[in-house]
C-alpha cells in the first residue's frame, strides 16, 4: 500500500512561486510514475505534471509546461512540483498521485491508483 502525503500549499500573490512536496511510503520509489493533478474551483481534476521515477521522463500539460517543474529526491522518496509565475487560475487543490509503471497516459486520472489528500494553493491577483 502506497501512502502519499502532500505539503507546501498556501496563499501567494500572482507572479510568485511555490514548491509542493509529496512524500511517498510503502513502495519501491523507482517503480512508480508520480504525478500532480489539480482541481480548480468548479472544474474537473486535471493532470499538470508527471514523472517516471526510474528514468526521469517528465510530462507536462501544455497550459503550464513553461511554468511548472516536477522533480524528485530519491533519498527522501519525495516528488516536488515547483510552480513559478503563478496566476489566479492556478488556484485549486493540488493532489499527488502514484501508479505502477508503465502507464499509457501519464496525465490522466484513471491511470493512478494512489492519491494524497491534497494541498490548497490560492493565488491572489
Amino acid at each position: 500500500q502506497v501512502r502519499l502525503l502532500e505539503s507546501g500549499g498556501g496563499s501567494v500573490q500572482a507572479g510568485g512561486s511555490l514548491t509542493l512536496s509529496c512524500a511517498a511510503s510503502g513502495g519501491t520509489f523507482s517503480r512508480y510514475v508520480m504525478a500532480w493533478f489539480r482541481r480548480a474551483p468548479g472544474k474537473e481534476r486535471e493532470g499538470v505534471a508527471a514523472r517516471y521515477l526510474g528514468r526521469g521522463t517528465t510530462y507536462y500539460a501544455d497550459s503550464v509546461k513553461d511554468r511548472l517543474t516536477i522533480s524528485q529526491d530519491n533519498a527522501k522518496n519525495t516528488v516536488y512540483l515547483r510552480l513559478n509565475s503563478l496566476k489566479a487560475e492556478d488556484t485549486g487543490v493540488y493532489y499527488c498521485a502514484a501508479a505502477h509503471q508503465p502507464v499509457a497516459y501519464p496525465l490522466r486520472t484513471p491511470e493512478y491508483n494512489y492519491w494524497g489528500q491534497g494541498t490548497q494553493v490560492t493565488v491572489s491577483s
